[in-house]
């Protein structure tokens, strides 16, 4: 039986296994992507295991080390805008008209939630996997590790937040405004209301003196 260069050659087992194995990791993932507090309690309690395993062991410092710091690159790639502001100005650029002042821009970043959340999730699993291996558990003195990190982040932190009040912006969008109508309506405050004046009110005398005219009548 002959065989043509047409034929569809069939992928072997291995390979179907993983590329149905990552389709559905990826349909789990898309369907996580509107559930943000679900996704970053799994990704608390990911890191609660992986401290309480290298704590229970002793050791595994190296890993641990740079898995923060693997963290704190995301973190300030999370707070850092997508756009950065231009370094040839001393601040933001003005907008060139009154509709661009007035429009809402939410804040972009350069690496989204999803994608940090995705980045985070993978690395803590990869340490947590590297826990099971000795070759990776690398005598140290983690005391340096811890100190070295701490000051780290404080330095790294401090630049971040530098970064923002330099170029004036927040790392977080609160939302667009809402109005009423299309257009806002102004409307002048109302004046403060007068005091209210007592009337004085005179009292006729009991008797009225009656005034004689010379054409007999009386006024």
């Amino acid at each position: 039986m002959s065989t043509t260069t047409s034929e569809i050659v069939q992928p072997s087992f291995p390979t179907r296994v993983s590329r149905g194995l990552s389709r559905r990791i990826q349909r789990l993932l898309d369907q996580s992507v509107t559930y943000p507090v679900v996704r970053w309690i799994v990704m608390i309690i990911m890191l609660a295991a992986y401290g309480i395993r290298v704590y229970s062991i002793q050791g595994f410092y190296i890993i641990t080390y740079g898995l923060g710091i693997y963290i704190l690159n995301l973190l300030i790639g999370f707070l850092s805008p997508r756009d950065e502001p231009d370094m040839a100005h001393d601040g933001p650029t003005l907008p060139s008209s009154q509709r661009e002042g007035d429009e809402f821009k939410p804040f972009q970043r350069r690496l989204p939630e999803f994608g940090f959340w995705k980045s985070a999730s993978r690395a803590t699993l990869f340490a947590f996997t590297c826990t099971f291996f000795q070759v990776f558990n690398v005598p140290v003195f983690w005391p340096i590790l811890l100190l070295y990190f701490i000051i780290l982040f404080i330095l790294t932190m401090k630049r971040q937040i530098g970064h923002m009040i330099k170029f004036k912006y927040l790392p977080f969008s609160w939302g667009k405004k809402k109005y009423s109508g299309k257009d806002a309506v102004t409307k002048k405050a109302e004046p403060a209301p007068l005091p209210r004046m007592r009337k004085m009110i005179r009292k006729l005398p009991s008797t009225v003196k009656k005034i004689h005219c010379p054409g007999g009548e009386t006024e």
